[in-house]
């Protein structure tokens, strides 16, 4: 059994291996690949580089807030029927929940604003 798997394994490899990588392509399929169309050019002007600070670190807080959702439903799912446990997750959920229409407000109101700043300015 070991011997099939090995051969199966070493063929897929072997097939893999053979296929050209195209990490890159420049055929624009896949979009520019340059740093202009990345926004680092020269042509960034200050109320982009802060947008993307804004969005970025929205991003990170809407990602802890979907994780802080997930344990607690994680913690609710494990709690074996101890009120405490329940009522502890429950609690961590509400907030987790709180917490998310929160930065999702946040990011509605900082694009409203970013994106009127933008067309003040143009």
């Amino acid at each position: 059994m070991k011997k099939l798997i090995g051969a199966a394994l070493g063929g897929a490899l072997s097939l893999t291996a053979a296929l050209p990588a195209l990490a890159q392509p420049t055929n624009g399929y896949f979009g520019s690949f340059t740093p202009e169309a990345a926004g680092l050019g020269s042509e960034t002007d200050f109320p982009t580089i802060i947008a993307g600070i804004i969005n970025t670190l929205l991003g990170f807080l809407g990602v802890i807030a979907v994780l802080i959702i997930l344990y607690s439903g994680f913690k609710w799912m494990t709690a074996g029927g101890n009120d405490k446990n329940v009522e502890e997750a429950r609690k961590m959920l509400i907030y987790g929940v709180i917490g998310l229409v929160i930065i999702l407000s946040a990011y509605g109101i900082a694009s409203f604003v970013l994106d009127q700043l933008s067309n003040a300015t143009a």
